[in-house]
């Protein structure tokens, strides 16, 4: 409740102070301790000292000073309020003075400042013209450092040598160039002795730079992300790669965007922010690559014949490996066929992927008809019968296979495929340091 109360009278006085205009140098006197010696000698020395204070500065000179039991009456016309308020300020500071009484008039009269203001600029004239020589020094200085920052810059033969690509050694280029720059601009402003000035273009440069880098985080973005693809290196030009679900061929990698080629002949255009967070499937990385696909046997045909027959046709297909070999597995069962799937590999360096698979499929369709192996059609069987004894299921014929000897005992082989795991370990000797994954580590659950 002792604090409620006394909140609306230091409102009061806050509002009081406001309306009378009371400044910081008028309130410095209430802190000031009123002498019981005070005397009229006192006075006219706090007159005479006033007044000599006063006629050592053009702007305060034929002010009138008047002070009785220690508090001052200041008289005459000023040019501006900052000379009352300076004239104030001395006036308050003397000691034994209680009060300031202020009785100054400031000036409008427009001849007297343009009187004033033409001194102003005559005098700024004059150490302008003075200061010339060291001002052209300056900017010589300036001018000798960017000079050279950009011949020292133009060195690309020099930064290719020391760098992983041309994007990092001609942004290694820029940096030196302004790095030049900044100490040509700092060796200027200390022979213009404006060292301090630097702080202040740096602060007001940090904040644009800040402003501008939220309206362009975007492209700040896509020049980092340009900067670490250059550096990681996922793909080279002409690779096919797959990047967020579009595929195609590399075209360039250009500071804000990565360029691709589809398929169809179109240019597709991703962002590198989304590049470089994407998966990427590089399917150019290795030589070898492995196509796949479908055919159907009827569900009355020797299935391990038909394996063994398209092994040996695709075996003796030009343009499929040898190493890796080709599988043919077993894939689904169905309701009128068996789907078999077939692997193979290819050098896809030398070959066309979508050639070789379309020349296989035609390989195995012939080889299937030429061992009267048909491909099956839907079947539907429609069963007549009076009673649950009276239907015989009919016995389909084989078709009769003289050929066995052509089935490879390989057919029955069930031994997991260690293929891709070779190619992994025979890429992981050559760059075992990149690899942060551990065998011995605790692993996740």
């Amino acid at each position: 409740m002792f604090i409620l109360t006394l909140s609306p009278y230091s409102h009061a006085d806050a509002i009081n102070d406001l309306l009378t205009e009371n400044t910081a140098a008028d309130k410095s006197s209430d802190n000031k301790i009123i002498s019981l010696n005070h005397t009229e000698k006192s006075d006219r020395l706090i007159e005479k000292r006033l007044h000599k204070i006063y006629s050592e500065m053009d702007d305060l000179k034929g002010l009138r000073v008047y002070v009785s039991n220690g508090i001052a009456t200041l008289e005459g016309e000023l040019d501006s309020s900052a000379s009352e308020k300076k004239a104030l300020q001395f006036a308050n500071q003397m000691e034994e003075v209680i009060e300031v009484k202020n009785n100054l008039q400031v000036s409008h009269n427009a001849t007297k400042r343009l009187q004033k203001t033409f001194t102003k600029l005559t005098a700024l004239a004059e150490q302008a013209i003075s200061s010339l020589p060291i001002i052209f020094l300056a900017f010589f200085v300036f001018w000798i450092f960017w000079v050279t920052g950009r011949w020292v810059s133009n060195k690309n033969s020099l930064y290719r040598r020391i760098t992983i690509n041309p994007f990092i050694a001609d942004l290694l280029g820029k940096i030196i160039h302004l790095t030049f720059i900044i100490i040509g601009i700092v060796l200027a402003l200390s022979l213009l002795d404006a060292t301090a000035l630097l702080g202040t273009i740096l602060g007001a440069a940090g904040i644009f730079g800040l402003a501008i880098g939220f309206a362009v985080r975007d492209t700040v973005e896509n020049f980092i992300a340009s900067l670490l693809l250059s550096i990681r290196n996922p793909f080279e030009v002409n690779d096919v790669v797959s990047i967020d679900s579009h595929q195609g061929q590399v075209v360039r990698l250009t500071p804000r965007a990565t360029i691709l080629l589809s398929f169809d002949g179109n240019h597709i255009r991703i962002p590198n922010a989304t590049v470089y967070k994407a998966i990427i499937t590089n399917f150019s990385r290795k030589p070898e690559r492995r196509f796949e696909f479908d055919i159907s046997v009827g569900v009355d045909q020797d299935l391990s014949y038909a394996q063994g027959l398209v092994l040996k046709t695709l075996d003796e297909m030009p343009g499929i490996l040898q190493e890796p070999k080709c599988q043919v597995i077993v894939h689904e069962l169905g309701n009128s066929s068996v789907i078999v799937r077939i692997y193979c590999w290819i050098n896809q360096q030398e070959v066309s992927l979508g050639k070789v698979r379309s020349e296989a499929i035609k390989a195995v369709k012939q080889a299937f008809d030429e061992a009267h192996i048909a491909l099956p059609n839907p079947v539907y069987d429609i069963h007549i019968s009076r009673d649950k004894a009276g239907y015989s299921a009919s016995h389909h014929q084989k078709i009769n296979i003289n050929n066995k000897t052509a089935i490879d005992h390989e057919i029955q082989d069930v031994a997991a495929d260690h293929t891709l795991t070779q190619q992994i370990d025979q890429e992981n000797v050559a760059f075992s340091d990149e690899n942060l994954l551990d065998s011995h580590s605790e692993k996740e659950l």
